[in-house]
């Protein structure tokens, strides 16, 4: 067995000059660390009251969550969980494509899937976030 079909492509093969790079990259990585410490406390606290607390599961019905989502507070920590999970997991996406796309093409049709999928699931939980109406009529 050669040593030659054991190797692999480096995943980072800079497509750009060094002098026209920005910051970008950086931010990025701040927020991936940011953002994960602030989803550890939001998706534990989260677990914590739905699965633990009280009755655990038996109690989550829609009348549970049209109490919760009645205040502000509880609107505000399930809107803040969809943000940071869909923009971290979106950044972690966009990283994965940059790195292992070849081509441009590729890359750039892969980023605008993940783009619209981010933002068309963003807009939606929002929505339903803030027009949940807890009195249907049936």
């Amino acid at each position: 067995m050669s040593t030659e079909s054991l190797t692999l492509d480096k995943p980072r093969s800079p497509r750009r000059p060094a002098a026209r790079r920005n910051n970008f990259e950086l931010y990025s990585w701040l927020f991936m660390r940011l953002s994960g410490l602030a989803l550890v406390v939001l998706v534990l606290g989260h677990l914590f009251i739905m699965n633990i607390l009280d009755d655990g599961v038996h109690r989550i019905n829609f009348a549970f969550v049209a109490g919760r989502w009645a205040s502000p507070f509880w609107q505000f920590w399930d809107l803040a969980m969809l943000w940071l999970a869909q923009l971290h997991g979106g950044n972690g996406m966009r990283t994965i494509i940059e790195d292992y796309a070849r081509k441009d093409t590729t890359r750039f049709w892969l980023k605008m899937l993940l783009y619209v999928s981010i933002a068309l699931i963003l807009a939606v939980g929002t929505l339903v976030i803030f027009t949940f109406d807890p009195n249907i009529a049936g």
